[in-house]
């Protein structure tokens, strides 16, 4: 079963979770009175996905980039320094390496962190130039954290 919220929105979709969308809107307007057979829905969409050109599955990659948000500043320091990491020790965990960033991170002072400051402000900058960030963060998970909150505050008034 699954965990987490049921309420809060999924992360980014990726190109194939896009042409699915597409397949089923396409479906609904073409048959809207019939029931859709998710397994069947699924081989039959998986099926023509396979045989698309990678001119066409680009539009869907085109969709599946757009709302990406640039790397922050701290994930630019774990890309560089995970493998690292990673690689000095193969046996430690995912969260290990996680926490052992996290510490490193927490223990450089601000000139150290400053090549990453300036590289995330650039992509963000790039980003905007290119119509692609807008600064803000998804209006649905924005809107489900401030709901979340809501429903906390009620519960601390009862």
């Amino acid at each position: 079963m699954a965990k987490g919220d049921p309420k809060k929105p999924k992360s980014k979709m990726s190109a194939y979770a896009f042409y699915v969308q597409m397949c089923r809107e396409e479906h609904k307007k073409k048959n809207p009175e019939v029931p859709v057979n998710f397994a069947e829905f699924s081989k039959k969409c998986s099926e023509r996905w396979k045989t698309m050109s990678g001119k066409e599955k680009s539009k869907f990659d085109e969709i599946a980039k757009v709302d990406k948000v640039p790397p922050s500043r701290f994930f630019l320091f774990c890309s560089e320094l995970g493998p690292k990491i990673k690689s000095t020790n193969p046996t430690i965990s995912i969260g290990d390496v996680a926490k052992k960033l996290g510490e490193m991170w927490n223990n450089l002072n601000d000139s150290e962190k400053q090549p990453y400051i300036t590289k995330a402000e650039k992509d963000v900058a790039d980003c905007k130039s290119k119509g692609k960030f807008d600064g803000t963060k998804d209006p649905a998970i924005v809107a489900w954290k401030k709901g979340k909150e809501e429903e906390e505050e009620q519960e601390e008034a009862e």
